[in-house]
């Protein structure tokens, strides 16, 4: 199967499907229809079996998906056999929040390190992920073979610590700031503007009624 010719949206809801999938085998339930997933996460079941089609026949007409073989079939798809291994700058109020969270229910993503500024959070421990100073993250970013870094500086700090990420294997940003960074080819960004997304909900609600 050629990963590169999956649709970037269906690709973004990969892990959306894990995760309910996950849910469904540890309740025990053994099989599921496309009718079934779309109530459970609000995407229609024609999108489902759209998605499921480009990995070939994971279920059969009239007796739906097993939940056993889709949830293997797409922990191998996602790499759960492996963990990922993250760091976060920008030890703020959001970045506390994600270091105590810590991606608890996702068993291949972790943070490891956390680096900030401030002098009175370097040598602590939040969430148990140990804080180092700033001026420190290109060294330690690749002597811990450290490929995605999630971001929650100030906005105004964004492009230049990007502009050091460079030699240091991080093939991946989660952009918690306003700012648009300019990388190289080899990072992939992915912008999680908060107050866009609040800007766009309540457009929503007021021209889009449910």
């Amino acid at each position: 199967m050629d990963q590169a010719k999956i649709p970037q949206a269906t690709a973004k809801r990969l892990p959306l499907y894990y995760r309910y999938l996950k849910n469904l085998s540890a309740s025990g339930k053994q099989r599921v229809s496309s009718a079934e997933l779309s109530e459970a996460i609000k995407v229609d079941s024609a999108t489902i079996r759209r998605d499921f089609s480009y990995f070939g026949a994971l279920g059969k007409k009239g007796y739906g998906y097993n939940v056993h073989y889709l949830l293997s079939f797409f922990s191998k798809t996602l790499d759960q056999d492996e963990t990922t291994k993250v760091a976060l700058i920008g030890v703020g109020n959001l970045g506390t929040a994600f270091l105590h969270y810590n991606f608890i229910k996702n068993n291949n993503t972790k943070i490891e390190l956390a680096f900030d500024a401030d002098t009175e959070k370097v040598g602590q421990e939040i969430g148990g992920v140990p804080v180092y100073h700033i001026d420190e993250f290109q060294q330690r970013l690749t002597e811990n073979d450290i490929s995605v870094v999630i971001l929650t500086v100030p906005v105004q700090a964004a492009q230049a610590i990007a502009d050091q990420m460079n030699d240091t294997g991080v093939r991946g940003i989660l952009n918690f700031t306003p700012a648009r960074l300019t990388v190289p080819d080899h990072i992939r960004v992915h912008h999680i503007d908060l107050a866009v997304e609040l800007q766009a909900l309540v457009y929503f609600m007021k021209h889009y009624p449910v």
